[in-house]
């Protein structure tokens, strides 16, 4: 005895959906990237920035990796540029972020 379709209809609606949903967050990702493939594993060069944004402490001048660098020449995290010099304006885009004084 066979199972009628329409008892499956459900199931293919919710995986359908489920492709289209999971087809469409990644087409969003990739378009995040500056169209590029996303990036899974992260190392140490890049965590120092996420976790001193993530903990609220003060930024060092040292601490800033190549990618905020790249961030703030070409408007992506992980875009890349061959010219050897910077636009006009990148004088003024300083990465520090200064404190309000108290007094």
């Amino acid at each position: 005895m066979g199972v009628p379709f329409e008892a499956l209809l459900p199931y293919a609606i919710m995986l359908g959906m489920f492709g289209f949903t999971g087809a469409g967050l990644s087409k969003i990702r990739h378009m995040q990237n500056g169209g590029k493939r996303a990036r899974h594993s992260v190392d140490q060069w890049d965590r120092v920035i996420l976790d001193r944004f993530f903990s609220g402490c003060s930024y060092d001048v040292d601490e800033y990796t190549v990618m905020d660098r790249d961030r703030r020449l070409t408007g992506f995290l992980r875009g890349q540029t061959d010219n050897p010099t910077a636009p006009p304006g990148f004088e003024l885009n300083n990465p520090w972020r200064l404190e309000k004084r108290f007094f």
